[in-house]
């Protein structure tokens, strides 16, 4: 019984305080309309029910329209002052008795509308805040998962990198005679004009004029000498992707330069057929030279186990108009699996890698290109499109 007394005091003090209101707006009604001696009375005590059922609850208003009812028919119908109905009087209380019914009951259903409203406006609103907070968690974790990603990009370029600057190194390590046989020749070309200028200048009568000519050609080789270190060091180097306009011909000469050495031991035929006027490509010059590098060497390679003609060729052009198309031809066996030539650890040579032609791929790609090889019958035809430079990245 204890446990019920707040809720039972709660509604008592709820109804006392409907009862007041009711008693309070009819009383205020009956004073203004005294005091304003109205000919039409029942205005204010339709105001009065109004504010009652509204502030006070069905039970207020209810009561409003009993009290307006007696004080109409107390102070306003005939005989005044007197509770006794006349047959005549009665239509009037009741014209006044229904719309004071329906008025507090529009009254109560117009409240309960509103807090009904309110109450799905709050829950609304509550549901708004959770799925604010959930957006918001959700866009957190979004994010966290977008810098994972990011991160984990990063790391895979990072490897591919790598992998890439040991392919080449490798590579290159595969041509060490060559490439000491390339800078030996202009050092031994230094030698023998320096020797030849010393017996110019050593007759009784010096002849100057092949004297200097002997000393032009010196720094000409000498200058080719550090153009050829050049060019390996920027191979070796395991430098950041740096995006440049890029001349293909330059790269594919620059390459036979290198692997000049390996071409001759191995009595292979170079054909080159490079556009003249062919445009410059958008790209890392370092990643692009080892590719063309990879197709070349593998080329070599494939035809060393033949007797027949070993003729490699090398071709340049535009491939419509906005496109440069680069082939490289051999005599060779061609491929068994042209499905995985381009795989990762797929290799047909005992000791190869397997990375050097899906790293080739990965690099031309990277560039917006795309690189594909088919058998020609008669050998292996590796080509690779990239997109012509345009003046920005």
């Amino acid at each position: 019984m204890h446990r019920h007394s707040y809720p039972l005091n709660a509604a008592l003090r709820s109804t006392l305080s409907g009862n007041i209101l009711a008693f309070a707006c009819v009383a205020a009604a009956l004073l203004v309309t005294k005091l304003l001696n109205s000919v039409f009375p029942t205005p204010l005590f339709f105001a009065a029910i109004v504010v009652s059922t509204w502030f006070g609850g069905t039970a207020s208003g209810l009561l409003a329209v009993a009290l307006a009812a007696l004080v109409l028919d107390y102070y306003f119908v005939p005989p005044f002052h007197s509770f006794a109905l006349r047959a005549g009087a009665l239509p009037y209380l009741i014209q006044f008795a229904v719309p004071a019914l329906l008025t507090c009951w529009i009254v109560k259903k117009r409240k309960d509308a509103e807090a009904s409203l309110r109450q799905a406006r709050d829950g609304l609103e509550g549901k708004v805040r959770e799925s604010t907070a959930e957006l918001r968690q959700a866009n957190r974790q979004l994010k966290a998962e977008i810098a994972d990603r990011i991160r984990a990009e990063e790391i895979v370029q990072r490897t591919q990198a790598d992998l890439a600057h040991v392919t080449r190194v490798t590579t290159l390590g595969e041509l060490a005679a060559s490439i000491a046989h390339e800078v030996n020749q202009p050092l031994m070309a230094v030698v023998i004009n320096g020797d030849a200028c010393l017996q110019w200048l050593a007759r009784e009568q010096p002849d100057l004029q092949e004297a200097r000519e002997a000393v032009g050609r010196i720094i000409a080789e000498g200058n080719r000498a550090g153009e050829i270190i050049r060019r390996i060091r920027a191979l070796f180097k395991n430098s950041p992707l740096q995006k440049a306009a890029v001349g293909i011909n330059e790269l594919i000469r620059d390459i036979l330069a290198i692997t000049q050495r390996e071409i001759i031991r191995n009595g292979v035929t170079i054909t080159t057929e490079l556009e003249t006027a062919l445009p410059p490509v958008f790209g890392d010059r370092v990643q692009l030279q080892q590719v063309i590098l990879n197709l070349v060497v593998n080329a070599i390679e494939a035809m060393s186990g033949i007797t027949g003609p070993r003729e490699l060729q090398i071709r340049s052009q535009c491939d419509g108009d906005n496109g440069v198309l680069i082939t490289v031809r051999d005599s060779g066996p061609g491929f068994t699996q042209p499905e995985r030539i381009f795989g990762a650890f797929f290799t047909t040579k005992p000791d190869g890698l397997g990375m050097g032609l899906s790293i080739s791929r990965t690099i031309i790609e990277a560039h917006g290109g795309k690189l594909w090889a088919t058998n020609a019958g008669d050998g292996a035809v590796f080509q690779f499109r990239l997109p012509i430079y345009r003046g920005s990245a």
